[in-house]
């Protein structure tokens, strides 16, 4: 098989590579340390916490009984294993795309895409910013997750450069059929919205694109096994795949042929595309799966239980807030709602510039002291970690007497 795009791949004879390994601040390393600038960071993201509750996020489907429908940390791990088998058909850093696959969806919010909707509601009302996950992911591994040194200080994830860029750049819908990276080395401060620049590197794109076909695949899968497709439904679908002359609906199958069309068709020259039958029959599903599964009425009463359910928490941790004596406000918060304020200010401390300064931080993020924003700010950060279970119990913790 030839690799048609080792010459463009993020090794150390790259153009971009010194770029690409950028990181903030100088990583401690061992005297017999045998990884990768890309291995160490693939392994600080699974080691980190937000990494670990994603297996208690929504992909699509809240809270599903059934053990075989997807989660969010499932579908991590699907992009993290198309995008690594297409980064090898064609010759790209295997461990840069694996790096980019496990993080790409490390801010996402609980509930899913729902309750990403609503945090973006509460923080434009209140502190005119939109909310949107690839933003929070690359705020989550610059700023809010901590592993402690060899010395036991928590530090930040402190990732290189081009993980980084993975992480805000694998979103957004792909229009055309042709994906190639950007040549300028940017401040990543200057994303403003989802999809506004292409990613830096081959193998962030190759994660950008293997994200679509993960999720309109398993989606699909997901939504016959819980009956959310009904039989007018499911002949439509049918009549999807026997136009694009496929005999079965088959998850698998699928992602198998779209990686090799993929393969066949892309090229230095054309960049990562699909042949335009595969391309059409993408979207077509896409399409599908907008109108039949994520805006099936059968969603529609849990969507509405996780707006209260956000609402309700950040309303009630906003009363915690007394400019520079919020920690005394928390602790006395504290009698009424013990789990929820002692969390959350055990949470805080660790980047607020108020308390004990002898308190084992890693930086100061919200200047609180004169800015209410910062303090709403740190509360949606802090509720875009929570799972989908913990949210809820946190909810019923308000609502208690």
């Amino acid at each position: 098989m030839e690799e048609k795009f080792a010459k463009e791949a993020t090794y150390d004879d790259s153009k971009k590579w010194n770029n690409c390994i950028k990181r903030e601040a100088k990583l401690y390393k061992r005297e017999n340390e045998i990884r990768s600038e890309f291995e160490r960071d693939y392994n600080r993201i699974i080691h980190s916490l937000a990494y670990r509750r994603l297996k208690h996020k929504t992909q699509v489907f809240f809270s599903p009984s059934n053990d075989h429908i997807c989660t969010r940390i499932e579908h991590v791990n699907y992009v993290e294993s198309i995008s690594s088998t297409i980064a090898k058909s064609l010759g790209l850093n295997i461990e840069l795309t694996r790096a980019i696959g496990a993080s790409h969806d490390i801010g996402h919010s609980p509930f899913g895409h729902k309750g990403e909707k609503v945090l973006s509601e509460i923080s434009q009302q209140e502190i005119g910013k939109s909310f949107w996950h690839e933003k929070n992911g690359l705020n989550f591994v610059d700023n809010i997750e901590l592993l402690e040194d060899e010395q036991g200080n928590k530090k930040n994830l402190n990732l290189t450069y081009a993980v980084r860029d993975g992480i805000i750049s694998h979103c957004g819908e792909i229009d055309e059929n042709c994906l190639r990276p950007r040549e300028e080395y940017i401040n990543l401060e200057e994303y403003k919205h989802p999809n506004q620049f292409a990613p830096y590197t081959w193998e962030a794109c190759v994660v950008k694109i293997s994200d679509k076909i993960s999720y309109i695949c398993r989606d699909i899968e997901d939504a016959i096994t819980l009956k959310i497709l009904n039989k007018e439904t499911l002949k439509e679908l049918e009549e999807i795949y026997k136009k694009y002359n496929r005999k079965v609906i088959n998850n698998t199958t699928l992602i198998h042929e779209l990686i090799n069309d993929l393969y066949e068709n892309s090229s230095l020259e054309k960049g990562l595309t699909f042949s335009n039958e595969n391309f059409k029959l993408l979207n077509e599903l896409k399409k599908f799966n907008y109108k039949n599964i994520y805006l099936n009425k059968k969603i529609e009463p849990s969507d509405r239980y996780f707006k209260i359910v956000l609402t309700e928490i950040f309303n009630k941790l906003k009363e915690g807030y007394e400019k520079e004596k919020t920690e005394n406000k928390l602790e006395e918060m504290k009698y009424d709602y013990p789990e929820l304020f002692s969390e959350f200010l055990e949470w805080i401390k660790n980047y607020w510039d108020l308390g004990n300064n002898s308190y084992n931080k890693n930086k100061i993020i919200y200047k609180i002291s004169q800015d209410e924003n910062e303090y709403k700010k740190a509360i949606i950060d802090y509720m875009s970690g929570m799972t989908d279970n913990y949210a809820i119990k946190m909810y019923e913790h308000i609502i208690s007497f």
